[in-house]
């Protein structure tokens, strides 16, 4: 005998995880509009112009890539696009330290190419900014095959209670693919912005507070993740092959 009560309760249970799921990828789209919104914001704003082309491609590059990944991770796993949204702040003093290194000097460098473009401090030919604007893609295209490879990617430094060492796709080839990628993004971001300048605070105070941030990452994996030492044996590099 159908049992028309349990089948009204899972009707019910579906439509509420239905719009549950709309729900959240409303939340997840807005926080990626906002974040680009500012960027644009920020960047118009010191350049008193619209026509600061560089942005728009260097905002398009980001912006079109992002909308599809969300679109992917929303009906994947949602839950875990909102983790790494809504984890923004690290819960330790020192961990906290490392990350305040990098936000005032990528402020500051993020500043500097609207005024760059302003006063036109810098005269980077066009093909640098557009070899710029593809390694910045590149490097988003890395953080994204990390997020597909391993669900446990956290945008602070934490374990989680079912967390594991992963040794598969990009972690075969460093310990730590996901700063490889913010790296390479971080790193070009100036250039693809038409600024020499940006440069120095951006690049400099990257690589310094990537590097800090993945030795104290490392300690932390090696006392609280089984099996982390032994993949720390196999895959030599942890940042970029063959160098460190």
């Amino acid at each position: 005998m159908i049992n028309i009560k349990s089948i009204i309760t899972m009707n019910a249970t579906d439509k509420q995880s239905v719009n549950a799921r709309k729900y959240l990828g409303i939340r997840i789209y807005l926080k990626v509009i906002m974040v680009f919104c500012f960027l644009g914001l920020l960047l118009f704003l010191t350049a008193g112009s619209l026509q600061f082309w560089y942005a728009w491609i260097y905002m398009s590059t980001l912006f079109i890539p992002a909308i599809v990944v969300m679109g992917y991770f929303i009906r994947k796993d949602p839950d875990f696009m909102d983790s790494r949204l809504s984890k923004r702040r690290e819960k330790e003093k020192e961990h906290r330290s490392i990350q305040n290194l990098l936000a005032l000097p990528l402020l500051i460098g993020l500043f500097m190419p609207g005024f760059d473009f302003r006063y036109q401090w810098s005269h980077i030919p066009l093909f640098i900014i557009l070899i710029s604007d593809a390694f910045v893609l590149l490097g988003y295209l890395i953080i994204i095959r990390v997020m597909i490879e391993n669900r446990f990617a956290s945008s602070i430094i934490e374990i989680s209670n079912e967390q594991k060492v992963i040794e598969t796709g990009p972690y075969r080839i460093v310990r730590h693919p996901m700063y490889t990628g913010g790296l390479t993004l971080l790193v070009f971001t100036p250039l693809a912005l038409g600024s020499f300048w940006a440069l120095i605070p951006i690049g400099v105070c990257a690589l310094t507070a990537i590097i800090v941030r993945i030795i104290n990452e490392e300690k932390l994996l090696i006392l609280n993740l089984p099996g982390y030492q032994e993949y720390c044996q196999k895959t030599r590099f942890r940042l970029i092959p063959f160098i460190w």
